[in-house]
């Protein structure tokens, strides 16, 4: 699991190799603090896009920023443990930013996407992947399937 884990220098290596081996390079991002089924199943649509699926994952003081002081659940090193274990999943790197922009401008993904929550054009980092004649999907989203929620059940 450790291997598929490397910063944004390692990775932007690792993908331009893919890419000059003529694979497709999809990307994704988020905090994944309690990783569930949405997660999984959007994670799956994600891999079959293309060759390589990376994601770049929020760091914990990202998440934090993001999500308020009582995020996250699970710290950066476990979340990406956990992503890495995914069979789905090729690739994990985490993000110091807010969003993910610098990441994709580093890595220049051929396929960008996010969950249908949101639109396209409001995808970060979709004018760096449109400028390569690459894609931005918004996948499907799995309604009732959500961290906010599973924390909020537990304290209920």
């Amino acid at each position: 699991m450790k291997d598929k884990i490397h910063n944004r220098e390692e990775l932007q290596l690792i993908c331009r190799k893919q890419q000059k081996e003529g694979k497709k390079v999809v990307f994704t991002n988020g905090c994944f603090d309690i990783l569930h089924k949405g997660h999984v199943l959007y994670l799956q649509e994600a891999r079959e896009l293309g060759d390589v699926l990376v994601i770049g994952l929020n760091s914990d003081a990202s998440v934090k920023r993001i999500k308020g002081n009582s995020r996250p659940v699970n710290s950066e090193n476990d979340r990406a443990v956990v992503l890495s274990a995914l069979q789905m999943v090729d690739f994990v790197t985490i993000f110091e930013e807010d969003t993910p922009y610098e990441l994709i401008k580093a890595l220049q993904p051929d396929i960008l996407v996010k969950g249908g929550d949101w639109q396209p054009e409001e995808i970060v980092g979709s004018d760096i992947v449109l400028a390569r004649k690459g894609k931005v999907i918004s996948l499907n989203y799995y309604a009732g399937y959500s961290t906010t929620e599973i924390i909020k059940k537990t304290k209920a």
